[in-house]
């Protein structure tokens, strides 16, 4: 039953905030971009394929005369050809029978037809993947896993509709955020957890250790002079956007975002590491509680800082190599930008996640035991 009411609640929580009438509003409302014409093919032939030296290069470069056939769009059914490699590239990809590709369609001030390959079509591939990643989690964790795919939807339903709009919009990033992060807890947390003492713990801690994150995040962005032009998507998104948008702020706004699903692992691991030392040990003060939860949550936070580090590291490898055989100092790499960015966003979040240990801890210790004690007044 209580698995009933946490799926019931949270879907009243979320049929209120998210109204069908408010929902066609907003998607009504959000800008409309012209998108140029593509189309989806398939390489049937390789009529043509060697290796060419452009002027004033000293490497060769593959050029590839294919012929495609058209699976999508205007020109369906439709053989064209199109040259791969005509113009000097630093990023020489060779296309192979069968290949599915997408293909923009243009045409020049003359009228004659321009084709060109801009990426490979891989949707196939990554609905594969997610069915993978779908069976498995119901298939281990059975209703549990189904519920928190149903959270996962929900998450990811809040930030298409709600936040990224409002960012579009140009409202505040790390308002809209935080507004977002108060909506994705306590439905994704009941749903994935279901409605008790356990995840009503976990939901104070992980809003305590965000509003935390939200400080240092805002303190040190701004102490750091960063500006959140370093990557090339922000300096396209500005000009795109005429101004509209508070890069800055959109900065803060993915720190938040960021540490958010990562706090949802460690609150309630602790919470439930309190709730269950309580029950193995009924009479137990709370100086012993806290002790011993924490105990456990040390050993979380050291495989936790580990584990954030090599993701990082996974995710920034293009980054690392500015420190590999550069002959700019040490000193002179780390004020770039770029990596100061990458810096504050580790480090703020991973105090955030650090905090969120003794925060929950504390708080879960108080709940239980209080709880025990009024329900043996009563």
């Amino acid at each position: 039953m209580k698995l009933f009411y946490s799926i019931l609640i949270s879907l009243i929580y979320f049929a209120f905030l998210y109204s069908p009438k408010h929902l066609l509003a907003q998607i009504e409302t959000m800008p409309t971009i012209a998108q140029p014409i593509t189309l989806e093919a398939i390489v049937n032939k390789i009529i043509e394929e060697k290796e060419v030296k452009f002027a004033g290069s000293q490497n060769y470069q593959l050029y590839q005369k294919l012929e495609l056939i058209v699976t999508k769009g205007t020109l369906k059914n439709q053989k064209i050809i199109l040259e791969n490699g005509k113009l000097p590239t630093s990023n020489s990809i060779q296309y192979q029978t069968g290949d599915k590709v997408i293909v923009m369609y243009d045409k020049d001030i003359n009228g004659n037809e321009i084709f060109y390959i801009t990426d490979f079509i891989r949707r196939d591939v990554l609905f594969f993947l997610f069915l993978i990643f779908i069976t498995c989690t119901i298939a281990i964790a059975k209703w549990r896993g189904l519920l928190s795919l149903i959270g996962m939807a929900v998450s990811f339903l809040i930030i298409f509709v709600f936040l990224l709009p409002q960012i579009a919009s140009g409202a505040n990033p790390v308002l809209i955020a935080v507004l977002s992060s108060l909506l994705i807890i306590p439905i994704s947390f009941f749903l994935s957890h279901g409605f008790n003492k356990k995840t009503l713990v976990a939901i104070a801690g992980t809003l305590i250790s965000l509003i935390i994150t939200g400080i240092l995040a805002n303190l040190f962005v701004s102490e750091s002079r960063l500006t959140g032009f370093a990557s090339e998507e922000a300096s396209f998104l500005q000009a795109a956007k005429q101004g509209t948008i508070n890069i800055q702020g959109l900065l803060l706004a993915g720190i938040i975002i960021g540490v958010l699903g990562v706090l949802d692992d460690i609150t309630i691991s602790q919470s439930a590491i309190v709730f269950q030392l309580k029950a193995t040990k009924n009479k137990i003060q709370f100086g012993d509680l806290y002790t011993k939860a924490m105990n456990i949550g040390r050993d979380h936070i050291s495989s936790m800082v580990n584990t954030l580090i090599l993701v990082y590291a996974g995710a920034a490898l293009p980054l690392l190599l500015l420190f590999i055989d550069n002959p700019h100092p040490f000193s002179e790499i780390v004020n770039y930008e770029i990596i100061a960015d990458e810096i504050v966003r580790t480090l703020v979040g991973s105090i955030g996640l650090i905090l969120a240990v003794p925060i929950t801890t504390f708080i879960a210790t108080w709940v239980a035991l209080k709880w025990n004690h009024d329900a043996s007044k009563s």
